[in-house]
């Protein structure tokens, strides 16, 4: 087996000095017959293509040259609102080699959003998909107050009066472009990410070549994977953690990332890729384990009794490791007769069987999702970041220790500790430089000593685990003064399986209500498995009285579990799933609260009558 890139001494200068075009030159020398991008095309016959690194040498420099041809030149921003395909990631590096600055835009982005963004960043270009993306953006380019003045068109046929990507490939063009490829600075801009806007406007937070390299870094102390490891990049580019997972460390690592333009299709491409990584933030985690009770709930009760055997072994050999302490020998033998007999069957069917590195980040991970897989013997490795500390700032590691329901310890490349009220400030080489100004200057957000207020509460045990509370803009205060984490009540209410989605509301107020919404997965296979039978769908399960009976129930027993001040008095029923497309959700599935909160008034309202 090829030995993976080290990290150290295959380049000139400090590690987190190297910049990601040394990264891509070195990796066409050392690597050039490796993979490093496969995309399945869009036709009916699904057929994969695969690119080495000595190929995406080739095709980045030619790609370069053409974007240089149209005008861009070191420290420009160019926008691109694409799904996860090849056009997107080649175009990414492509600029990156020019010294240009690529944004990524969230396909699901509101117009308004769109406009602040381009305004914010100045960009005269910006690359889209197809025509969708290009009725959008067409209207700013004779807008007076954006400087847009022209569109890539990655789509054949939809470009209409634009340029079209498949002309930008090029010959290098002479000894001038030569001299400016690659001669990025560990300082420079590497990109500018957009936050998501759960409030407000979207920030366009700056990293760097350094903090981005600071980041993989430290990363890379953290976790175990084999050499040249396979990567699935599902989310989308505009969110950190894709950044970071789907093109920043697979150029480090000179591993290979297997591109999915359509999310809902992550499970074929698991299926077929069977990789040794997975990250998925908390919902996609979530609705997995729906989809995986489902389908046990329907199994026969002797099959689903030494499915739930193997579970307790899983479970049991987990804690051993958990608390650093080596299984019995018993239980080791135990724990490996069921993993060969049940649990890698069972996770094989989902192609999840050669996963050696699970995680998750982005908000709170429900404990008992975080449980249920555990059962398995997959440990997801919970992490805390955010944009602004380049992602991960904190993370469990199989290496270094874990706690299930944390979100582990600091990463080497940044320190943390707790304000008075609880908030977590965090500090190090890879937290961003500032938010992007409209003027091209660059803000600070960091105090006289460095540290950056996250707006996340929690605390630290004395192990130097830190264990996240909630947002602080998002706590609730009641009418009697008392502080509540919504998504403490939100993740107990779901560890039932009907509840998919869980709201809280309740400021200002005496006590607490909720939204809930039906699981779309596990509540028809539990209506199944008790013998309810409707019509309508999700919407029969909602009137039906055995339904309404059981989350009654849930509600209760997860109320069991909270003090009186947390406890749900009274819920709404929803069977509608909150989602990006419709708004609830912000593209990197976390809620709008104040947008769920706006279109369920009514509702929220109605459960305060007396």
């Amino acid at each position: 087996m090829t030995s993976a890139p080290r990290t150290t001494g295959d380049l000139p200068g400090a590690p987190a000095d190297r910049t990601l075009p040394q990264l891509l030159t070195r990796n066409a020398r050392e690597y050039s017959q490796l993979p490093a991008l496969s995309w399945q095309s869009a036709d009916s016959d699904g057929n994969w293509t695969t690119l080495g690194w000595g190929e995406i040498d080739e095709h980045t420099r030619g790609l370069a040259a053409g974007y240089r041809a149209l005008g861009v030149g070191r420290g420009d921003h160019v926008l691109l609102m694409m799904a996860n395909r090849s056009e997107h990631w080649l175009s990414d590096l492509a600029l990156v080699r020019l010294g240009a600055v690529p944004v990524s835009v969230y396909g699901t982005a509101a117009p308004e959003q769109i406009t602040h963004i381009a305004r914010n960043c100045r960009a005269r270009l910006a690359v889209v998909e197809g025509a969708a993306q290009v009725a959008l953006w067409e209207p700013l380019l004779t807008d007076a107050d954006t400087p847009l003045e022209r569109l890539v068109v990655a789509d054949a046929g939809a470009e209409k009066d634009h340029f079209p990507y498949a002309a930008l490939l090029r010959e290098p063009l002479p000894e001038q472009f030569a001299e400016e490829l690659d001669a990025a600075r560990p300082e420079d801009p590497l990109t500018v990410v957009y936050t998501s806007g759960t409030t407000g406007e979207p920030k366009g937070v700056v990293l760097t070549h350094r903090q981005v390299m600071s980041n993989a870094l430290a990363l890379d102390a953290v976790v175990e994977l084999p050499p040249h490891v396979e990567h699935i990049c599902y989310l989308p580019f505009a969110h950190i953690a894709e950044r970071m997972l789907g093109i920043y460390l697979p150029c480090h690592r000179a591993s290979h990332v297997h591109l999915c333009a359509d999310p809902t299709r992550v499970g074929e491409v698991v299926r077929k890729v069977r990789p040794a990584q997975f990250f998925g933030v908390p919902r996609i985690w979530e609705k997995l384990s729906a989809a995986v009770r489902a389908v046990l709930s329907l199994m026969p009760p002797e099959q689903r009794e030494a499915i739930d055997q193997a579970f307790e072994t899983g479970r049991e050999h987990v804690g051993y490791r958990e608390r650093g302490e080596t299984p019995p020998a018993e239980l080791e033998e135990r724990y490996d007769r069921a993993r060969k007999d049940v649990l890698l069957p069972l996770l094989a069917a989902g192609g999840l069987d050669r996963v050696t590195w699970s995680a998750s980040a982005s908000a709170p991970m429900p404990i008992d999702v975080v449980r249920f897989w555990a059962g398995f013997g997959i440990v997801i490795m919970d992490a805390w970041g955010l944009t602004e500390t380049t992602g991960v700032a904190t993370s469990n590691s199989p290496k270094t220790g874990f706690r299930l329901g944390s979100v582990g310890r600091p990463v080497d490349s940044v320190e943390i500790r707790v304000a008075e009220d609880g908030e977590i400030l965090v500090r190090g080489s890879s937290v961003f430089s500032g938010y992007l100004q409209a003027d091209g200057s660059v803000r600070s957000a960091l105090d006289a000593d460095g540290w950056l207020a996250t707006g996340d509460i929690g605390r630290i045990d004395e192990d130097g685990y830190l264990w996240l509370t909630d947002r602080k803009k998002e706590m609730i205060i009641t009418s009697t003064g008392k502080n509540v984490s919504p998504a403490l009540v939100e993740n107990a209410l779901k560890e039932h399986p009907l509840i998919g989605q869980a709201l809280v509301h309740g400021d200002n107020r005496s006590y607490l209500v909720a939204l809930l919404v039906l699981d779309a997965e596990a509540a028809p296979a539990w209506a199944a498995a008790h013998g309810v039978e409707t019509e309508g769908g999700l919407t029969g399960l909602l009137e039906h009285p055995a339904v309404r009976a059981e989350v009654d129930r849930a509600v209760a027993a997860a109320n069991t579990r909270l003090n009186r001040t947390e406890q749900v008095k009274r819920y709404e029923l929803l069977a509608e799933e909150w989602g990006p497309a419709t708004g609830e959700l912000t593209p990197s599935l976390k809620m709008r609260r104040r947008v769920i909160r706006d279109k369920y008034a009514g509702e929220l309202s109605g459960l305060y009558r007396d």
